[in-house]
């Protein structure tokens, strides 16, 4: 019998190292990557038995991506995600609806290849790869999007000139995606008058108070507009196509809606409080 192939993706050199090492020594054939787009290009021009991939590749859930293409490519190989985060398993385990199984590590390779063998030996229980509405992508992935829309702003010098925590730059971001979820799930007119959002006139006044100038929340919405665009994109191979683009029209017109809701507030507080 042919030794089980495993793709082994992590950015952190020392532990590839050291991984690539200790499953080799199991009989395993290794290939390994550094990255999210040379993963990719190796899941869909070489065969594998199973995927070891880490979670944060630098960005937080770059390994979804990793999973959901060697789901969609080949859909019997087993799909492990590592991450070095203990909690990982109570606080993303929604990543289950795409790979077999979450490790933390230090991982214990013994049995890491026990699970690997077991599932070459007998494929017969692979995950088929899912198809999902873009609202079931936003929730599921809704702590990543908020993520990488901080990480943006953290880059943009106009923005972090004013001093926030993190809690204070993030904290309406999770009630906006909850309203385009929503949205995308029950109210699917692109001609629907604006739903009012309390979230959205609340957080036109905070940003005036904070400090912010009406350009500045604009351009965190178009950010925002960017990372739910980007989330939607990584996770391709699993949406449900026969919607994809009404639902994309839809986000468009309600983050526009939640924006001019925002900027009504701020503009009414600017008004109440002239210079």
């Amino acid at each position: 019998m042919a030794r089980p192939k495993v793709l082994l993706v992590d950015d952190n050199e020392q532990f590839r190292e050291m991984m690539q090492i200790s499953l080799q020594g199991s009989d395993f054939e290794v290939v390994s990557s550094s990255s999210v787009t040379d993963a990719i290009s190796k899941i869909v021009s070489q065969p594998f038995d199973a995927l070891v991939t880490d979670l944060h590749m630098p960005e937080p859930g770059d390994g979804f991506a990793v999973v959901t293409a060697m789901r969609h490519a080949q859909p019997a190989a087993l799909t492990l995600v590592v991450s070095g985060f203990p909690d990982v398993k109570a606080s993303m385990a929604h990543i289950l609806l795409q790979a077999d199984e979450i490790l933390v590590k230090p991982l214990n390779v013994k049995t890491l290849a026990e699970r690997i063998r077991k599932r070459a030996e007998d494929p017969r229980h692979s995950t088929k790869a899912t198809r999902e509405g873009v609202a079931s992508i936003l929730e599921r992935e809704a702590q990543i999007t908020v993520q990488r829309w901080l990480r943006r702003v953290q880059q943009l010098d106009g923005l972090t000139a004013i001093p926030l925590t993190e809690h204070e730059r993030t904290d309406h971001l999770p009630e906006i995606l909850s309203n385009i979820v929503t949205r995308l799930r029950h109210v699917r007119s692109i001609e629907t008058t604006a739903q009012p959002s309390p979230a959205a006139v609340a957080h036109g006044r905070i940003r005036y108070c904070q400090g912010y100038s009406a350009s500045q929340i604009v351009q965190e919405s178009r950010i925002l507009q960017v990372c739910i665009f980007e989330t939607v994109q990584r996770n391709i191979a699993s949406v449900d196509f026969s919607l994809v683009m009404p639902d994309i029209m839809l986000i468009a017109d309600e983050v526009d809606s939640q924006l001019e809701q925002s900027i009504d507030s701020f503009v009414a507080l600017q008004r109440e409080n002239p210079a």
